[in-house]
């Protein structure tokens, strides 16, 4: 299973600079970075595909989570 989350954000280097200090609590989550983007036309519109090793605690990281401050989209994904 995987997880596709993406954020606004009007400070693109901030915000990635709190995503890589959560790196180990996304660990603790079963959480396993595969791929980080910014959108072409803007970079503070970001997504992040994540594999999932267990979706109750990836839920949970979510919800602590809430985008580092910023509006947050999520969905997990299954390969169809």
């Amino acid at each position: 299973m995987q997880l596709l989350v993406q954020i606004e954000t009007a400070d693109p280097e901030g915000w990635k600079a709190s995503f890589e200090r959560d790196a180990e609590n996304r660990g603790q989550a079963g959480l396993m970075l595969l791929q980080l983007w910014h959108a072409t036309d803007s970079r503070g519109q970001i997504f992040a595909l994540f594999e999932v090793h267990d979706r109750a605690r990836a839920q949970a990281w979510l919800d602590k989570a809430e985008g580092f401050g910023r509006p947050m989209t999520a969905h997990f994904l299954r390969t169809a």
